[in-house]
């Protein structure tokens, strides 16, 4: 895919900002931010557009992320693509982001204190995942033994998307399939990104599914995570889920 530095930093800056403000964004708060016109800006995101990364879902509008574009993004943020982001698979590269970012530090410290302060196993989990519904405003999920534990779907259903029944009801298929597809699937990966379509089951539900993999004294396969809309901060998401699941592992393990 053809895209240049610029390309890649106002498309990163609309996901950011669509994630604080569930609007779509337009050239004028993108010109002023990056110093140009809005007529350079306009001929970018036409790019972005053509490239499928973006799209404009009224005439007057600005534009807003696509799947496509959410997956550039966490790709970057993941070092597969270069540019902007960093490899969220490196526990030395969380370490910095510790030290840069006040906001994701006092995060990681709530989980840790509502995780210590479990005296069980499963108690431990469903405290973390309680910890990631309050710290991301999305709906938690672990996988306990066979069980699956749920937190925070009230949560969930208060975001703008899901105004929408028909988007309500295709979350709730997804919720139901959830535990089965987890057993059966066994996602590998430390961090596993499922983003809209992506996702297995649920696919027009246009959430995103994040979850990490750890061992627990139930399974070498557990898994805690969190499933939100697509318009996500994914950094911040990504590395509260990361951090969870190395963090119950090694408090499980001792």
């Amino acid at each position: 895919m053809e895209i240049t530095q610029r390309q890649k930093e106002i498309l990163c800056q609309i996901i950011e900002e669509y994630a604080e403000t569930a609007s779509p964004v337009g050239s004028v708060t993108l010109a002023k931010l990056f110093g140009v016109s809005s007529a350079t800006i306009r001929a970018e995101m036409a790019r972005l557009e053509a490239l499928g990364l973006i799209a404009q879902p009224h005439t007057s509008a600005g534009r807003v992320p696509t799947d496509a574009g959410y997956r550039f993004y966490v790709n970057t943020l993941n070092g597969e693509s270069g540019g902007f982001g960093r490899d969220f698979y490196d526990d030395s590269v969380t370490d910095v982001r510790l030290l840069e970012d006040g906001n994701l530090r006092r995060g990681m410290h709530a989980l840790e204190v509502r995780v210590n302060a479990q005296s069980r196993a499963d108690t431990a989990i469903r405290g973390a995942v309680d910890a990631l519904v309050e710290l991301t405003g999305n709906l938690g999920l672990a996988t306990i033994g066979e069980q699956l534990y749920l937190a925070g779907i009230s949560r969930l259903f208060t975001q703008p998307e899901f105004g929408d029944t028909r988007r309500v009801q295709s979350v709730a298929k997804l919720l139901d399939n959830l535990e089965p597809w987890l057993r059966e699937a066994a996602p590998g990966e430390a961090l596993n990104i499922f983003i809209g379509q992506e996702n297995p089951i649920g696919k027009n539900s246009e959430v995103s599914l994040i979850i990490s993999k750890f061992r627990s004294p139930f399974s070498d396969r557990s898994y805690i995570g969190v499933l939100g809309p697509t318009r996500q901060n994914y950094s911040r998401v990504m590395s509260l889920v990361k951090y969870a699941g190395n963090m119950l592992e090694e408090i499980l393990e001792n």
